[in-house]
């Protein structure tokens, strides 16, 4: 519930101290989840492999091969998506900038209308309006109505490399533990290892995005037991015809 103490117009999440929090969470969640990809992906490919064969060489192979096409195909698809984000925010800013230049009146009973549609009084609406007008009318209706930052928007080059790093680290755990255990125990050495990283990231998630953490868990460790049973059937298969 709202009181007259908080910023006014703007939701908890949009306070300037919980909207930085809010987004720090999201990047963090949003590298968890990266870091899964990188695990369930990588883990998947060097297990389907090592089905197939004993020798090292084509399972380092497959997993670098694995690890980077992952951590490009996260990037870009992160560019990608935050870049459109961006050029939609930056459309949206310059049309209420414009809005504000011709039309300022109209303009500042929007902003008190929003305002007492939060529960304000229309005169408390009309002096909060009126004082964020005059202390910063741009940024005032950007976040009121847009519920957008103008000083903070969302940086593609950053949500790119953030993909990149986190998959990197998840596709290294895979690919280390089933490089560095003798080849007759790297296949359970190598699912149990995966299978407790998953566990990890999805209570982590789980805890981050506010839902519940056995379900999460239980969610992300059965489909990537799915995930590397079904490419070392393949393996074994394929690798039996050749």
């Amino acid at each position: 519930m709202g009181s007259v103490q908080e910023q006014p117009g703007t939701s908890h999440d949009q306070e300037p101290h919980a909207q930085g929090l809010y987004s720090k969470l999201n990047w963090l969640r949003a590298g968890v989840l990266g870091a899964n990809d990188g695990i369930v992906s990588t883990a998947g490919l060097v297990v389907g492999v090592a089905a197939a064969t004993v020798d090292r060489g084509p399972i380092l192979t497959a997993g670098i091969a694995g690890l980077a096409a992952g951590a490009v195909s996260m990037a870009l698809g992160e560019y990608v998506s935050v870049s459109t984000q961006r050029d939609t925010e930056k459309a949206l800013l310059a049309k209420e900038r414009a809005e504000l230049r011709e039309i300022p009146d109209a303009e500042l009973q929007e902003l008190v209308d929003i305002y007492q549609k939060k529960g304000l009084s229309p005169s408390t609406a009309r002096t909060v309006a009126e004082e964020l007008t005059a202390h910063d009318a741009f940024a005032a209706h950007a976040e009121a109505e847009l519920g957008i930052d103008p000083h903070d928007l969302t940086n593609p080059w950053q949500a790119a490399g953030s993909s990149a790093v986190s998959f990197t680290i998840g596709a290294l755990l895979p690919l280390i533990a089933i490089l560095a255990t003798p080849a007759t125990a790297r296949i359970p050495v190598t699912f149990v290892t995966v299978l407790v990283a998953l566990a990890l990231t999805g209570s982590i998630s789980a805890r981050l995005g506010g839902s519940n953490r056995g379900r999460a868990v239980v969610r992300v460790v059965l489909g990537g037991a799915l995930a590397m049973a079904v490419t070392y059937g393949l393996g074994q298969a394929f690798g039996t015809i050749a």
